[in-house]
């Protein structure tokens, strides 16, 4: 039996302990199904994505607005401010 050890973020360990722990889990236990199942599919196992603010599309929007600003051409509307809780 390999020993793996690893540096995660104190608030991650603490919130993933709690939910292995509901899942009636330990981490050990939980980390093993997640190496298992990448073992056996040769991928990881669930989707990756990187946030859509970077994304390449959203990118073009954001410099065809700021040609638009430097333009003068924009068209600028003023919203209502969205608060979140």
């Amino acid at each position: 039996m390999a020993q793996i050890n690893f540096r995660v973020d104190d608030d991650i360990k603490r919130d993933a302990e709690q939910a292995c722990s509901a899942m009636g889990l330990s981490m050990s236990a939980a980390i093993n199904v997640f190496l298992t199942k990448v073992a056996r599919e040769k991928r990881i196992p669930f989707e990756l994505s990187a946030d859509p603010f970077f994304s390449a599309s959203n990118i073009r929007h954001l410099e065809k607005v700021a040609a638009e600003i430097n333009a003068g051409t924009a068209k600028l509307v003023e919203n209502d401010i969205i608060e979140v809780d």
